[in-house]
């Protein structure tokens, strides 16, 4: 790709990039969110069109106008957002869209009999006839990859393609990614996680607000010199804390159980924990092991089957999620658009969802009061630096970490006793997660207890001052935070391999 710009309005997204791919190679696109690393893989897979440059595919200058024509310049992409039809069978989903060799009928024994050969030849193991909807994210993923070998790929783009993903499912596409560029296939890997970058390219572009500021071999540098790279200035990656100063007990959980509401099966099994005001609680497992369901139980969004919850001492087991909001519990969810936030509504009205019906932002609980709502906002915008001119811009205008920062600062504004963060990092940049840890840091130093939950087993460690590793519903082990932790310890138990351990 060659001087390639593109503009939306006055926005310039893409300023005069150059950028060139080998086969055989794995190129990382990195940048932050916003600098315009989708919006150039979109022109290259044709799903917008450059306003200046050139594409060249073998030396050739080619234009591609749509999908169809990439696929046809032998271009794929997966996209961090699937493109699969849940219904579907994997193969189904694989051969959408293209001709059959008996129209118009489908051949679908020859077809299954390819995709099996296809995703072993890749490492890719996956059943062809198993519908979608029933396959997990990082089955799903390797679908979408199925998808673009399918169709002959020779260059092959992945959009952040591990932010949905579990250690052990990005270590599995870190294996098919070697199978495909031992195959002289070309990769494009696009992230902003510097670790994963460093452990899988042999090049990194580094984009900043819409520009190259440099291509550089990966064994010549490390993640400092990325960071800097990508941010403009020296940022400090490791976290500086103070060792923990245990308070009072705040948060407190005996023998829970939970059952899925329509398998009736256990989800949570007899777990119990504790956490003392001035202490970050890590807790750690393969995604889909109770994480979510033990964070939506404590915000009182899920019912609980047996066991006891004592917020300072309080008994709060049967309490609804709004009895928890005035317990001064906060809550952090998984997924921001979904469940954090409400997209229709501006950065201002977001800003009060958890008091809504208090003096001064509403009168009599019925009545809003815009001038203290706008008040808020503008005080909450300067205070976590929020990037939006004005409180009255919808919530969905602003990128990844902006959203976060509005939660944050709905969340943490009261400066809660209890502080449940379910993966508060899952898709942000590395600034945006540095000022999350930030954030759970003030936390922890002014006394507030927190639950801090994540598959990113490098950032529970950092942050955490003990961590509790959890695997099918149960605490297998509980570990202190920090360097000394024994990472093969934490694997066993991720594994389900239960020891007897001590912890002080």
């Amino acid at each position: 790709m060659e001087n390639v710009s593109k503009r939306f309005g006055d926005v310039v997204a893409n300023e005069g990039i150059s950028i060139d791919v080998n086969r055989g190679e794995v190129h990382a696109l990195l940048g932050e969110n916003g600098a315009g690393k989708t919006t150039l893989m979109n022109i290259l897979y044709g799903l917008c069109t450059p306003d200046e440059g050139v594409i060249r595919i073998d030396k050739r200058p080619v234009e591609i106008t749509s999908p169809h024509k990439a696929i046809e310049q032998h271009v794929g992409m997966v996209h961090q957002h699937f493109m699969l039809i849940p219904n579907l069978s994997v193969t189904e989903n694989i051969i959408l869209g293209l001709p059959s060799s008996k129209p118009p009928f489908l051949q679908m024994k020859q077809a299954w009999i390819q995709v099996a050969d296809l995703a072993q030849r890749y490492g890719l193991q996956l059943d062809p006839k198993a519908l979608v909807h029933q396959l997990p994210v990082g089955m799903q993923q390797r679908v979408e990859i199925l998808k673009a070998l399918y169709r002959k790929t020779d260059l092959l783009i992945l959009d952040e393609p591990t932010a949905v993903l579990t250690p052990l499912e990005v270590e599995a596409l870190f294996k098919v990614i070697k199978r495909l560029i031992g195959d002289e296939l070309a990769v494009i890997f696009i992230s902003h996680k510097l670790n994963e970058v460093m452990a899988i390219s042999d090049r990194v572009t580094v984009l900043r607000s819409g520009r190259v500021v440099g291509t550089v071999q990966t064994t010549e540098t490390d993640q400092n010199q990325l960071a800097n790279m990508m941010i403009g200035r020296e940022i400090i990656l490791t976290l500086e804390k103070e060792p923990v100063q245990r308070k009072n007990k705040i948060l407190e959980v005996q023998g829970l159980w939970v059952t899925e509401e329509k398998s009736h099966k256990p989800i949570i099994k007899d777990l119990s924990l504790e956490i003392y005001g001035g202490e970050v609680l890590g807790i750690v497992g393969v995604d889909g092991n109770g994480q979510g369901e033990l964070a939506e139980v404590i915000a009182g969004l899920r019912p609980v089957d047996k066991g006891r919850i004592f917020i300072k001492g309080i008994n709060a087991t049967r309490f609804t999620s709004r009895e928890m909001i005035e317990r001064n519990l906060a809550y952090i969810p998984a997924d921001r658009q979904k469940v954090g936030l409400t997209l229709d509504l501006s950065v201002a009205e977001n800003l009060i969802l958890k008091r809504f019906r208090e003096t001064p932002f509403s009168s009599k609980g019925l009545i809003l009061e815009q001038t203290p709502i706008q008040e808020n906002a503008t005080r909450m915008i300067r205070q976590f630096d929020i990037k939006v001119p004005h409180g009255k811009a919808k919530v969905s205008s602003l990128s990844g970490g902006n959203q976060q920062k509005v939660i944050l600062a709905r969340e943490l504004s009261g400066e809660p006793d209890v502080l449940v963060a379910m993966q508060p990092t899952r898709g942000l940049d590395v600034e945006s997660t540095k000022y999350v840890h930030e954030c759970v840091l003030e936390q922890r130093e002014r006394g507030g207890a927190t639950l801090f939950i994540s598959t990113e087993l490098d950032e529970i460690i950092d942050i955490s001052d003990r961590i509790a590793v959890i695997y099918e519903g149960e605490i297998m082990g509980l570990l202190p935070g920090g360097e000394d932790v024994s990472l093969e310890q934490i694997s066993l138990l991720m594994a389900g391999v239960k020891e007897t351990l001590t912890e002080n």
